[in-house]
Order: C-alpha cells, then structure tokens, then sequence
C-alpha cells in the first residue's frame, strides 16, 4: 500500500517559519515526482511546489516563490516544504501527493490530476 504523510504544520505568525515533512512508503520514492498543494478555507485546492523525480527542476506557484523552497531526500523517503516569511493568506491545509507527471514541463508538475496518491494534509495557520 502506498502512504503519505505530512508532518510539520501549526500555528505560526506572520513573517515566521515552518517546515512540512512528506514521508512517501510503498512505492519507489525515487521514481516519482512529489508536489505540495493546499487548500484555504473557502477555496480550491491549489498547487504550491513541485519537485522533480530527479531533484533536478523545482516548481512554484507564483504567490510562494521566493518565500518556500520545496526539497526531496530519497534516502529518507521525504520531501520538506520549508516555508519562510509566512503570510496569513498562506493559512490552509497543506497536501503532500506523488505522481508522475506526463511531460517534464510546468503545466504538468503543477496539476493536481497528474499525482495519483495523496496524504492526510496538515494544518497550517498563519496569525497576523
């Protein structure tokens, strides 16, 4: 069985940081790109960062580029989304997913339908 779990969330003023762990089992982390997506309260689930199979590209919405850095660590079966200067409208339920996107190109690491398995999310709340 596949499983993802994301760690890592809480409460946190604005300008702070925090970072989420994605633990990947039951599949060839190696093999698979991952990706954080979230989901405010009242909106759509929206990509956040991806990272390549290979580590080799990195993927970020616009509105968390500069601010978050999405890494993966195959020995671990992990990936982190460390987040600085965290603003309250990146208050949301964060989602760690795997997949493989069709094409290595942008428009497919950063949909949703393009990652097959998903964690639990995790919270995160930022206070202004």
């Amino acid at each position: 069985q596949v499983q993802i779990i994301e760690t890592g969330g809480g409460l946190v003023q604005a300008g702070g940081s925090l970072r989420l762990s994605c633990v990947a089992s039951g599949r060839t982390f190696t093999n698979f790109a991952m990706a954080w997506f979230r989901r405010a309260p009242g909106k759509e689930r929206e990509f956040v960062a991806a990272v390549s199979e290979t580590g080799d590209n990195t993927y970020y919405q616009d509105s968390v580029n500069g601010r978050f850095t999405i890494s993966r660590d195959n020995a671990k079966n992990t990936a982190y989304l460390q987040m600085n200067s965290l603003k309250p409208e990146d208050t949301a339920v964060y989602y760690c997913a795997s997949g493989s996107p069709r094409r290595p190109s942008h428009r497919f690491y950063v949909a949703s339908i393009e990652y097959d398995h998903w964690g639990q999310g995790t919270q995160v709340t930022v206070s202004s």
